[in-house]
C-alpha cells in the first residue's frame, strides 16, 4: 500500500467529479465523503468503490446535478426524493434535515426514495453524532443476500448504522445485513485471506470462510442466521413503504444499475428531555464496563464500534491514507 495525503486524496476525486459535471461544491462535498471513508479504514467503500461510481455516472444511473428535495412531511416525518443524484449526498443532506427536524421536534425522520447507493454508511452515523444527536439510518439494496434456507438472493444485505454522541469519541456501529458485507468479501478475496469466521456458503452448500467462494455461490451468512434474514426484509419493508420508494426485488441486481433505493434517516435529540449532560456518563459508564471486562484471549482488545475507525482516523491523517496503487492508478487514469 501507498500512503497518500487526505488533501491529495480529495482534491484528486474532487478534480474528477468537476469534469463529470459535478459543481465546485458538490463535487469537493463528494470526494470529502470518498476519501473520509479510505481514511477511516473502509476502502472498500471509498477509493474502492470510485470507480464504479464514476462508470455510474457515465451510463447515467448518477445524474450529478441532481439533488434530493422534500416532497411531503408533516411534523417530525418527511419523505424526500433523490432524483438519482449522489447517493452520498443525498444521504447526507436526508441526515442533515432529520438533524434539523430534531432540534425542533426532538426527533426527526426522514425516508429518503428514488436514490442512489449511500457509499459508507457510517458516514451519516459520524454526521448525526458530531451534531450532538443519536442517529440511526439504513437503506435497502439491490437483491444478494438469500432468505434463510434459499439458494436465490431475493433479500438484500441492508446497512444498518446507529450512533450515540460522546465527548471521549463517538460510538458508531456501521453493519451490512450479511455477516460480511460483499465489499469486505471482495477484499479478502483480492488478498487471498481467508475470513475469520464462516461467511457463507461454498457450491457444496457447506459454511466456507473462503471469500471467493462465497462471491461465486452469491450466498453470504445473514447475521444471527434466520434473525438477520429476518431483520434485512422488515428493513427494507420499512423504507421503501415509508419512502414510496422501490423495495429489494424491484432494484436491478446489476451493480452498474443498482438505483432507485429506499432509505430512512432518523435523529434523535436527546437534550429535547433535558439532563443531556448525562447522556456522556452513561455511554462513558457501559464503555468502561466493556474495556474492563475480561478478553477470551489475553492479546484481544476489546473495543467498542468506532473505536477502531478513530485510531485509524489519527494514524491515517498524519502518516496519509493508505492506498491500492492499483485503485490509484485507476483513479488517477479517469
Amino acid at each position: 500500500m501507498n500512503r497518500i495525503s487526505f488533501a491529495i486524496v480529495k482534491e484528486s476525486l474532487s478534480a474528477i467529479l468537476l469534469r463529470l459535471g459535478f459543481s465546485q461544491t458538490r463535487a469537493a462535498a463528494c470526494a470529502r465523503l470518498f476519501a473520509e471513508a479510505s481514511c477511516d479504514g473502509v476502502a472498500s467503500h471509498g477509493l474502492g468503490r470510485f470507480p464504479r461510481f464514476v462508470a455510474m455516472v457515465r451510463n447515467g444511473v448518477v445524474d450529478p446535478v441532481a439533488e434530493a428535495e422534500k416532497v411531503t412531511g408533516l411534523g417530525a416525518l418527511e419523505r424526500w426524493d433523490g432524483r438519482r443524484g449522489a447517493g452520498n449526498l443525498n444521504a447526507q443532506a436526508a441526515m442533515g434535515r432529520a438533524i434539523e427536524l430534531s432540534r425542533e421536534h426532538g426527533v426527526g425522520w426522514v425516508s429518503l426514495g428514488n436514490t442512489n447507493h449511500w457509499m459508507r454508511g457510517g458516514s451519516y452515523g459520524w454526521q448525526a453524532a458530531e451534531a450532538g444527536v443519536i442517529g440511526i439510518c439504513w437503506t435497502n439494496t439491490m437483491p444478494n443476500l438469500p432468505p434463510w434456507g434459499g439458494s436465490e438472493p431475493v433479500l438484500g444485505n441492508n446497512p444498518l448504522v446507529m450512533a450515540v454522541p460522546r465527548s471521549k469519541g463517538h460510538v458508531v456501529l456501521d453493519m451490512a445485513i450479511s455477516q460480511f458485507s460483499y465489499g469486505a468479501l471482495a477484499g479478502y478475496s483480492q488478498r487471498g485471506e481467508l475470513l475469520p469466521v464462516d461467511g457463507g456458503f461454498d457450491e457444496a452448500g457447506q459454511l466456507t470462510r473462503d471469500a471467493a467462494a462465497i462471491e461465486r455461490t452469491e450466498r453470504p451468512l445473514p447475521i444471527g442466521c434466520w434473525k438477520g434474514s429476518g431483520l434485512a426484509m422488515l428493513l427494507d419493508m420499512i423504507a421503501a413503504t415509508t419512502a414510496l420508494g422501490l423495495a429489494t426485488h424491484q432494484i436491478p441486481a446489476d451493480s452498474l444499475r443498482e438505483t432507485g433505493l429506499s432509505q430512512v434517516f432518523i435523529a434523535v435529540n436527546p437534550a429535547a428531555l433535558g439532563e443531556a449532560q448525562k447522556l456522556d456518563q452513561i455511554a462513558d459508564e457501559i464503555v468502561a464496563s466493556v474495556h474492563g471486562s475480561r478478553p477470551a484471549e489475553a492479546a484481544c482488545k476489546l473495543r467498542y464500534p468506532g473505536e477502531q475507525t478513530l485510531r485509524l482516523r489519527k494514524e491515517n491523517m498524519q502518516l496519509g491514507i493508505p492506498v491500492d496503487p492499483v485503485i490509484w492508478k485507476e483513479i488517477l487514469s479517469i
